[in-house]
């Protein structure tokens, strides 16, 4: 297998937790440097990794093909066109970037040179949403007429020391959370006609949106997101319906926690919920009701990688090419401007 020599931007959380374990585990890639400005803590888990204090120096190394820049969100422009100009492909975080007009730049610069620019938009790998997926295409619900996708947290208080609660920048939960939602449903539904938002602050004292009730328009299909900061009681993460009948998913993928908790991404099992967290399936099938568990498919982010490697050694693009992503960008700019005037903002005639 054609190995990529990789760099990594940032050993936070998202380097931690969701980017240097599979790129430490996929045989396609070299985890060859990481950037961290202070504190040594990937040196200890990864002894063999070149550790440098700046993304200038990991740059400069001529052998990195690909760098994955997961800094905080505000560099994700800068540092992407920093990276595209010294001649690397790039994987990017969610949000892809701000703004439609500078993702379009980029595009444009990755093209010129003829190098790879992918967003980890790793959600599309949940187990949750595969299933999800699996079982509209099976036709099993029939025309599918209302998919609700509801995201929750409770935390009431303001997180101290980080730049997510800052209004320094658009970092709240729509280019967070809604990044990931959002192409979820573009993955499902294509690009909707239209959008009608309401985002909005409801913590005490928050600084960035920690709510939005998105509604995307599409000629027959009732697509709602909603995500906040002050949901405290389980509801559906998905719900859908049918002219057949109904799909009802509670619970998040597993891999997260896992990752947090130090697990390997590999083996049988990995991805894998318990039955407990099944969805529950009620229709009719060749004329039998059935209404029962459907067992989750297992969720699988090292296929985010399977993808980007496969993209990069057989010059095709990968499923999170930026350019198609654009499209998420586009929609949560028209979502922000939906909400301040409070009227659908029509997006199906931008590129």
């Amino acid at each position: 297998m054609t190995m990529i020599i990789t760099g990594l931007a940032s050993y936070g959380m998202s380097g931690s937790v969701f980017h240097a374990p599979f790129l430490d585990t996929h045989p396609g890639f070299q985890l060859h440097t990481i950037v961290e400005r202070s504190k040594d803590l990937a040196r200890k888990r990864y002894p063999s990794v070149n550790i440098v204090r700046s993304f200038d120096e990991l740059l400069r190394i001529d052998e990195i093909q690909l760098v994955i820049v997961n800094t905080p969100d505000v560099t994700h422009y800068d540092y992407v066109k920093k990276a595209l100009s010294a001649g690397k492909h790039v994987v990017v975080e969610k949000p892809f970037v701000f703004k439609a007009t500078e993702g379009e730049e980029l595009v444009e610069l990755a093209q010129k040179k003829g190098l790879l620019l992918a967003v980890y938009q790793n959600r599309r790998w949940d187990g949750d949403f595969l299933t999800v997926q699996r079982i509209i295409e099976s036709g099993v619900l029939g025309r599918v007429v209302e998919f609700q996708s509801t995201y929750q947290r409770f935390r009431k208080f303001i997180q101290p020391g980080t730049w997510k609660e800052r209004a320094d920048g658009q970092v709240g939960l729509t280019f967070n959370l809604g990044s990931h939602m959002i192409d979820q449903a573009v993955v499902l539904f294509g690009k909707p006609q239209a959008v009608y938002a309401d985002i909005d602050r409801l913590r005490d004292r928050s600084e960035v949106d920690d709510y939005y009730f998105i509604k995307l328009i599409y000629p027959k299909v009732k697509v709602t997101l909603r995500a906040g900061y002050l949901m405290r009681e389980e509801i559906p993460r998905y719900s859908i319906n049918g002219t057949e009948g109904s799909f009802i998913k509670y619970g998040l993928d597993p891999q997260e926690e896992l990752l947090k908790a130090g697990a390997i991404p590999s083996g049988a099992q990995w991805g894998k919920e318990p039955e407990t967290e099944w969805g529950t399936l009620n229709t009719d099938i060749q004329g039998l009701h059935y209404r029962g568990k459907v067992e989750t498919l297992p969720g699988n982010y090292m296929a985010f990688y399977d993808d980007i490697h496969h993209a990069l050694t057989r010059g095709v693009k990968p499923q999170t090419d930026a350019a198609a992503v654009l499209t998420v960008i586009r929609i949560i700019e028209a979502a922000f401007e939906s909400s301040c005037s409070g009227r659908e903002i029509a997006i199906a005639s931008r590129p």
